[in-house]
């Protein structure tokens, strides 16, 4: 049980960071506004770089310890974009040899993503 509270709080910790440092980049780049949404851009792609490099560390090196991981990779990448656990969990399925599961994943999240944020949008349209 202490263990889970552990990594609970590990977790929750690297995401405070992780969505903080998410906010700073856009408030940092909003007076280069342009009406191109590049602090997401920005974000989502720094986002998979630091969650490649953290995993590929942990997993084959001594250099990050799981708890590290939790932390960064769970916690502050997760915090920071989920764009950036959505294209690692895809490299691992496609390592893995699971066409078949990768692309339903990045298809199904496109277009079931794009779906459901109208449908609340129309849900909410309802209620004002």
């Amino acid at each position: 049980m202490q263990e889970r509270f552990s990594a609970v709080l590990l977790v929750g910790a690297g995401g405070f960071a992780g969505a903080s440092a998410r906010y700073l980049v856009a408030v940092a780049l909003s007076s280069f506004a342009t009406g191109f949404p590049m602090a997401t851009m920005l974000v989502n792609v720094l986002g998979c770089f630091l969650i490649g490099m953290i995993s590929e560390l942990s997993l084959t090196t001594s250099l990050l310890p799981s708890e590290l991981r939790l932390l960064l990779a769970t916690g502050f990448c997760g915090g920071f974009t989920t764009f950036s656990s959505y294209m690692y969990e895809i490299s691992a399925l496609l390592k893995d040899g699971e066409l078949f599961y990768a692309s339903l994943y990045l298809i199904g999240s496109l277009v079931g993503g794009m779906v459901f944020l109208y449908l609340g949008m129309a849900l909410a349209r309802v209620w004002s």
